[in-house]
């Protein structure tokens, strides 16, 4: 099967995420590993940080997990909340904030409640993610962070979407006003559309 490649939309710099562009500020001052003496930190995310160290033989494998704590307790990863897991972990928040900008997961800048990330690539772009996306965005609101996202691995139900951790598809346009109502109403988002509640192949042939 030939790809047409205008349907696959990308940024200027070729990638289909945005930011990998983005210069580094050579105006900070140099990295240093924050001072507990001055550094607060709630003792219940040091303890959860130190669990997740305590895990591997080298600290720095337990940043993906110290990073979801703190950005759980402040909603995304503010300098105060990279400087609290570089305090507890000895490393300095420029490590810390070098291995974020890597993953999509993490939010470098504050983010309305709920997340939505549309899938974009191939499988689902070819089967409409473009105008899915689209339309998301258009629809969102102020309490949705609406995201395209490179792959989230759910190509049996493309073109698919994650909301607030949940996958659901395939999904159409008209879905994605049903999920912004769902989300404002406290509701089950799109539940005969989650991919938790289809039927596995084993059922099939009980």
């Amino acid at each position: 099967m030939s790809i047409d490649p205008s349907q696959v939309r990308r940024y200027a710099h070729g990638s289909r995420v945005p930011g990998w562009d983005d210069s580094a500020d050579l105006s900070k001052d140099p990295a240093v590993v924050p001072d507990p003496a001055t550094t607060p930190v709630p003792a219940h995310v040091r303890t959860e940080i130190e669990a997740a160290m305590a895990k591997y033989p080298d600290v720095r494998s337990a940043t993906l997990p110290s990073l979801k704590i703190v950005q759980r307790e402040h909603g995304w990863l503010s300098p105060e909340a990279l400087e609290q897991a570089a305090c507890v972990m000895r490393l300095t928040p420029a490590y810390l904030t070098a291995v974020a900008t890597f993953y999509d997961m993490f939010e470098l800048a504050p983010k309305p409640e709920h997340d939505i990330y549309v899938c974009t690539n191939i499988s689902c772009s070819l089967l409409g993610a473009d105008e899915i996306y689209a339309e998301m965005q258009a629809v969102a609101g102020q309490t949705c962070n609406v995201r395209g996202f490179e792959c989230l691995g759910a190509c049996e139900i493309a073109p698919m979407a994650s909301v607030d951790g949940e996958y659901v598809g395939p999904l159409t346009r008209a879905d994605c006003t049903q999920i912004v109502e769902d989300l404002q109403a406290g509701r089950d988002v799109l539940p005969d559309k989650q991919l938790k509640k289809r039927k596995v192949a084993s059922e099939h042939y009980q």
